[in-house]
């Protein structure tokens, strides 16, 4: 009889049960033989692998394992750490002045304080917090950095909080011979002309006490920079600025918008006349503040000092501290 390829399947299946007991049985034997067999052969290398790993085996086996690496502990992590007390005598009070500028504060706190532990400078970061009711007052709030600096640092740095340094080979060591104007005309992005010492400018704690600090007349933004160049010639101190960086104007980033981000240029009344004028008096001797709070943060594991402060205003002298 001649059958279809169709029915090949179906007549192996009777044939399959053609198979006496006694052959299924050896079958059903030989297959929980084979999984036996496969267990231990999965078994064993993992307990050998244990064993080499552990040290209970031959050096030979030892050497051969694939064993994990040793978790790291907090000795080795404490050596990656910087070790400021070596990198010299000098510390610098970075101080910024500040009122709601909080999304430049968190890129610049990181940024800054990464750049100078690459150029292994001893710092803390003074973010001098503005929140009384006057128009923003720059020069006050330096005054107000330099006195509470503290005695653990010897020099300062009047940085403003939208200016990145962009160049490594840029000097932020103790400025020993004179005022030391970081941001200078020739590589800042914004102000060329030569008198200027805005952005960032270091000085040491006696130089910065010679010219009583800066003068606390300018409410509002700008010309407080002007008139502090004034007290460098006064002083007689020597301005520094650098030398060899190729970056030009582009050694600095600005992360100031002014589309979004107006600032305050508003002359009222007399402080149209008056800000052109040289303050014979005026600075760290008659300062007015009060410290409402300290607080100590991290930004992304950079550590600053938040100085939450009011400043007063003389309105007979300043009356342009108030708008309207």
């Amino acid at each position: 009889m001649m059958y279809s390829s169709r029915r090949k399947p179906v007549l192996y299946f009777k044939e399959e049960k053609r198979f006496p007991w006694s052959m299924w049985r050896c079958s059903r034997c030989s297959v929980f033989q084979l999984f036996g067999l496969c267990m231990v052969l999965v078994l064993v290398p993992l307990l050998w692998l244990q064993l080499s790993c552990s040290g209970d085996m031959s050096s030979s086996q030892r050497s051969s394992a694939p064993c994990p690496p040793p978790v790291q502990g907090s000795k080795r992590d404490q050596s990656l750490e910087p070790d400021p007390s070596s990198w010299g005598p000098h510390k610098l009070a970075l101080v910024v002045p500040f009122r709601e500028r909080f999304e430049e504060l968190l890129v610049f706190v990181p940024f800054m304080h990464s750049f100078l532990n690459k150029k292994k400078i001893r710092h803390k970061i003074l973010i001098i917090n503005q929140i009384d009711h006057y128009r923003f007052n720059r020069a006050s709030l330096i005054n107000v950095g330099y006195l509470e600096s503290g005695n653990d640092t010897d020099y300062l740095a009047m940085h403003d909080v939208d200016l990145l340094p962009l160049n490594d080979a840029l000097d932020y060591g103790f400025p020993a011979d004179g005022p030391f104007h970081v941001a200078s005309p020739e590589l800042h992005p914004l102000y060329h002309y030569k008198t200027y010492v805005g952005g960032i400018l270091l000085l040491t704690k006696k130089h910065y006490k010679m010219c009583n600090g800066m003068s606390n007349r300018f409410w509002g933004w700008g010309r407080e920079d002007d008139e502090f160049y004034r007290r460098l010639k006064k002083a007689e101190l020597q301005l520094y600025r650098p030398t060899g960086i190729n970056t030009g104007y582009k050694t600095f980033q600005h992360i100031h918008d002014p589309a979004w981000r107006k600032r305050d240029q508003k002359r009222v009344a007399a402080q149209k006349q008056e800000q052109f004028k040289v303050d014979p008096d005026g600075g760290l001797s008659n300062l007015m503040y009060s410290v409402e709070s300290r607080q100590e943060i991290t930004i992304n594991g950079a550590p600053c000092t938040i100085i939450n402060t009011k400043l007063d205003c003389d309105q007979e002298h300043t009356p342009w501290c108030i708008l309207g």
